[in-house]
C-alpha cells in the first residue's frame, strides 16, 4: 500500500515537477495586492491621525471615539491628556487617544 502511495506521489517519466520559483509567484502576487489595497493605506491613515492627535490646541473643537463633542479647554503635554468642555458646567479629562476627529467649521 505504503509503495502505491510513493508511486504515485513521484513524477512520471521526463514530467518535470513544477517547483522553484514558478510555485510561489502566485503566493507573491497576493501579498503584493494586499499590501497594496489594505496595508499601505492603513498605515498612511494611522499617520494623518497620530499627526492630528499631535496638533491639538485649546479652543478646537472635536468628537471623541465615545462620540461625545466638546471643546478644548487645556492641553497636558506631559502625561498625553487634554481636558475637554462638554458643556457649561461639565469639564472632562482625557487622553488625548480618545480624540476621534477635529470638527470643521462647517459641521
Amino acid at each position: 500500500m505504503a509503495l502505491l502511495f510513493l508511486a504515485m506521489t513521484q513524477p512520471q517519466g521526463g514530467a518535470q515537477s513544477g517547483g522553484g520559483l514558478g510555485a510561489f509567484i502566485p503566493m507573491i502576487l497576493i501579498f503584493v495586492v494586499l499590501y497594496l489595497l489594505i496595508l499601505r493605506p492603513q498605515a498612511r491613515k494611522q499617520r494623518e491621525h497620530q499627526k492630528m492627535l499631535s496638533a491639538l490646541n485649546k479652543g478646537d473643537k472635536i468628537v471623541t471615539t465615545g462620540g461625545i463633542h466638546g471643546t478644548i479647554l487645556k492641553v497636558n503635554e506631559n502625561d498625553k491628556t487634554i481636558v475637554v468642555k462638554v458643556s457649561d458646567d461639565l469639564k472632562l479629562t482625557m487622553d488625548r487617544g480618545a480624540v476621534a476627529r477635529k470638527k470643521t467649521p462647517v459641521e
